[in-house]
């Protein structure tokens, strides 16, 4: 839909590079434990995070196409698998299937360090461009000090709503160019 291929080099990305095992350093303080067994040769985080992705995805496009075999292809082609299987919808639930995966490229971007993903996107409140990554709530949090919610606290957004906004925008701007 949005011919934007960020989310499944991201997706490559964690996988190729971001599953491999960290060796740790010494303990600063100087001791060592005796370990009883031998550390996990990739990251088991990653990894679950990863399941998970794919987990999503596959269930959403059974949900919309429910004669749809789960999907048993290279990590990197997964998200065209969901394009190709739902591209038959209405065009409220491929942009709810769009925005879905722009979300994981956000997600895939966070997990591997990069927080400025965020910063790239006017708050849904204010218009402005001070969004940044708020790392304790998980969420984006608006920097102006005149945006705030019905409490007096600073907005804060969910990736899922950032999506959302993104992929309507998008989807408006080729509606009104045709």
């Amino acid at each position: 839909m949005l011919g934007d291929d960020t989310t499944e080099r991201r997706l490559r990305l964690l996988q190729a590079e971001f599953t491999q095992y960290q060796q740790r350093g010494p303990d600063p303080t100087g001791r060592t434990a005796t370990r009883a067994e031998a550390p996990a040769p990739i990251d088991l985080g990653t990894l679950d995070y990863m399941a998970a992705v794919v987990t999503e995805v596959v269930k959403h496009t059974q949900a919309a196409a429910p004669d749809v075999a789960p999907y048993g292809g290279p990590l990197p082609g997964l998200y065209d698998w969901a394009r190709e299987h739902t591209a038959d919808l209405d065009e409220d639930r491929q942009q709810a299937r769009e925005a879905m995966i722009y979300r994981q490229g956000l997600e895939h971007a966070i997990a591997m360090g990069d927080t400025t993903v965020v910063c790239k996107h006017p708050c849904p409140a204010c218009g402005c461009w001070g969004l940044q990554w708020g790392e304790d709530e998980q969420k984006a949090v608006c920097t102006q000090h005149y945006c705030q919610d019905d409490e007096g606290l600073t907005h804060r957004w969910e990736l899922k709503r950032l999506a959302y906004e993104y992929v309507a925008a998008k989807s408006a701007l080729r509606s009104r160019a045709t």
